[in-house]
């Protein structure tokens, strides 16, 4: 008998990756199609929204036809806080995507500094170019777009895009949690705010309507996927992973490695008090409803590999960096501090660039790579600290998931930093299977979340002896992200 199984769409910032889970959790087969990045200036990073539909179509195509399994739902999961315009009727993209990278809007939100705990208030986020307002405005603006009629254009993030696709024009519709990313979300209210709106010059009919991450979204035609399938899981990445790590009870937390680094803890029902650098967001609890989660996000992380392939060519792939890691015996006092796009969390500097320190005639490429993994773990030691001081709450574990979390080495060294156990999922790709587990829960697949969750196994990387040695290499981190924020006050 064909078994019982969901599709699961993860549309990342640099590729979408389309998984076919079965009731028992293995992955029957899977599709990857990667994703082009434009640059067409100095911080500024674009998608083509076309190119990623018809990526995603493909990727699930090539998934659905390497099993016979029934599928009886799609979930979505995606990039976040990157914005898409297109018209109704046509469904074409009226601009290229702007990307969560995109820092052109730096100066609206300085504008915007004397309005940031108001808006920090209503939304739980910092005034900062990385969330979708400006990126919308700006589009609506110096974009051109408002030459458009307003009631021809719709808007929303990747997810929404995908379904107005999928269901070719059917729906217009996002989840919390993807919402709580845009800057024009009320996060107490859970809807979006008419005053935030009109801040942002963002007429609030473009934008989608708000349902729960389980749920009904409409039917993903057959015209694209040779079937019809009942969309039933819309969730933002990083709290797709947060759910498919099982981190769906208060107190929880996960750190995804991918493009960047994000990690959140499950905060329940009770907005928790953000300390200075971390925001307030909207994760799933365990049928899909929202609840409130802290989150640090730094900007850059496997991406800072990513560039050592291609812009320096220094690696051929990103296996290549655990072994080169490993050939040194230490740092040798290079550090990389990856703020390629600016600084995330705990700093919030927008101005801030890429900054290596330390380099002497015996550096190698071996130190730059070291450098690159490093500086994943150290950033995550700085974001837990902030979390713990503005909660009061200690980690006794962290979980993890990412393509980054495949290198044994990285994950040592982050347990070292941290002097606590990191857990590693048996399959790390858990943005996927927290899509997935939504849209199982919600079609009937799985009864419930405990249920879903019942086949992940970890694998736990505890404390070495290095413990100590590592820690106090922090010192010389610290050392090098204040050398990038003081780059980054002299430039303003």
């Amino acid at each position: 008998m064909p078994q019982r199984a969901v599709l699961a769409i993860d549309e990342g910032t640099t590729g979408v990756t389309c998984l076919v889970v079965a009731q028992d959790g293995r992955v029957l087969s899977r599709a990857y199609r990667e994703i082009t990045q434009y640059f067409p200036q100095p911080g500024w990073v674009e998608h083509d929204a076309e190119e990623i539909f018809v990526r995603t179509v493909s990727a699930a195509c090539e998934a659905l036809a390497g099993t016979d399994a029934i599928v009886e739902a799609l979930g979505i999961t995606n990039q976040r806080e990157t914005v898409v315009v297109w018209d109704r009727t046509s469904l074409k993209p009226l601009h290229r995507a702007i990307v969560w990278q995109d820092r052109r809007t730096a100066a609206r939100c300085a504008q915007l500094s004397g309005q940031a705990k108001a808006l920090r208030r209503r939304t739980g986020l910092v005034t900062d170019p990385y969330f979708s307002a400006t990126k919308l405005e700006w589009l609506l603006t110096k974009g051109g777009l408002r030459k458009h009629d307003v009631a021809s254009m719709a808007a929303g993030t990747i997810d929404t895009w995908l379904i107005a696709r999928l269901t070719n024009g059917k729906v217009h519709a996002t989840d919390h949690s993807n919402a709580s990313r845009t800057m024009l979300y009320d996060i107490d209210r859970r809807a979006w705010s008419k005053d935030l709106c009109k801040l942002f010059h963002v007429p609030m009919e473009m934008l989608p309507d708000v349902r729960e991450s389980s749920g009904d979204f409409g039917v993903a035609s057959a015209t694209h996927l040779g079937r019809n399938i009942p969309i039933r899981g819309v969730v933002g990445d990083q709290q797709s992973a947060l759910f498919g790590q099982g981190c769906w009870k208060p107190g929880m937390a996960k750190n995804t490695y991918g493009t960047g680094a994000f990690l959140l803890m499950n905060s329940g029902n009770k907005r928790p008090k953000a300390s200075e650098g971390l925001l307030t967001t909207i994760a799933c609890g365990p049928k899909g409803e929202p609840v409130f989660a802290l989150e640090a996000s730094i900007f850059i992380a496997g991406a800072a590999v990513q560039w050592l392939r291609d812009g320096l060519g220094i690696v051929k792939s990103a296996s290549e960096t655990e072994a080169l890691a490993r050939s040194l015996e230490s740092n040798e006092g290079v550090y990389f501090v990856p703020a390629l796009v600016g600084l995330g969390a705990p700093h919030w500097e927008p101005h801030a660039r890429g900054t290596i320190v330390g380099l002497t005639r015996g550096s190698t490429k071996a130190h730059l790579v070291r450098a690159a993994l490093e500086a994943m773990a150290f950033g995550t030691a700085d974001v837990i600290d902030s979390m713990v001081k503005g909660t009061g709450r200690k980690f006794a574990r962290l979980r993890v998931d990412g393509g980054a979390t495949a290198n044994n080495w990285l994950m040592q060294f982050q347990a070292d930093v941290l002097g606590v156990p990191v857990e590693r999922p048996g399959n790390v790709e858990t943005t996927a299977l927290g899509a997935a587990g939504l849209a199982g829960i919600a079609s009937g697949l799985w009864r419930d979340a405990d249920h879903f969750i019942a086949s992940q196994t970890f694998t736990p990387f505890a404390p070495s002896g290095a413990s100590s040695q590592v820690k106090a290499q922090r010192k010389g981190w610290g050392r090098a992200v204040r050398t990038a924020l003081h780059w980054a006050k002299d430039a303003k």
